[in-house]
């Protein structure tokens, strides 16, 4: 069984989906089988992978009210050996749908373990929110991975992340844990940046990434193409940014 990882940040705005489907992709250009799950009802990272989530047939949604199993829903990314779960705006409706429904915190496990043999990696890319979508998403995941933007209010609402976290593992999910913070956004001219990061290193003591990713035009620029960053510009400096995390989390153990 491969390795499930959830991104997550209840704020909007630090490099989540970007995170999401540029480190999946990144990992697939490693040769590893990965399946990246949008669990967000924006759709970002399917449209970001150039695919209409106004024209599914079948998405997260669909998956979680039990209408179809997590296989019926996979479809091909242009990245070889990435393949996706959909999500579009359907499933914001999704949480008074499961509001009667028993062990709704489950769900998203019971789905994903029917084809965690088929994939390395198994990431999630979770909503804006700490909402019953994400507490599906860390109960169905080994680990969290947490994208924090270089500004000033960086650790606002980590805390309450951090607890929520534990409180996950406590209750639903005892094998949770954080497999690391990572920075975003990161600007190299800018004392800001490094304040940043010497403030989070010295406030936390769970793994931090060594990558950090950079701000990028050509980053922003790709989810307009529908295509991830080492397929839409390989030598750019994002690019190179999640290779270099992809690598690191390769290299983590379980």
């Amino acid at each position: 069984m491969g390795r499930t990882i959830a991104i997550t940040n209840q704020k909007g705005g630090v490099g989540k989906t970007t995170t999401a489907i540029n480190l999946s992709a990144c990992l697939a250009e490693r040769r590893k089988k990965v399946l990246l799950v949008d669990l967000d009802p924006q759709g970002n990272s399917t449209g970001g992978l150039g695919i209409d989530k106004n024209m599914l047939d079948k998405s997260t949604y669909e998956m979680l009210i039990g209408e179809c199993q997590a296989d019926q829903c996979i479809i091909p990314t242009p990245m070889k050996k990435l393949d996706l779960i959909p999500s579009n705006i359907n499933l914001s409706g999704v949480e008074v749908e499961l509001v009667e429904v028993e062990n709704r915190e489950y769900l998203l496990k019971q789905k994903l373990e029917k084809i965690a043999d088929n994939y390395d990696f198994i990431i999630i890319d979770c909503p804006p929110s700490l909402s019953l979508l994400t507490i599906n998403a860390m109960t169905a995941s080994g680990s969290v991975i947490v994208p924090i933007q270089c500004e000033y209010y960086a650790l606002e609402g980590l805390t309450q992340l951090i607890q929520t976290i534990d409180l996950i593992r406590e209750r639903l999910n005892e094998d949770l844990k954080i497999e690391g913070i990572l920075f975003t956004m990161y600007d190299s001219r800018t004392n800001l940046s490094s304040q940043v990061v010497d403030t989070v290193k010295e406030n936390l003591t769970h793994n931090i990434y060594k990558t950090m990713i950079p701000r990028n035009v050509r980053l922003a620029e790709a989810p307009s193409y529908g295509l991830p960053i080492n397929m839409y510009d390989s030598r750019s400096a994002g690019a190179a940014a999640y290779r270099a995390l992809a690598k690191e989390v390769v290299k983590r153990k379980r």
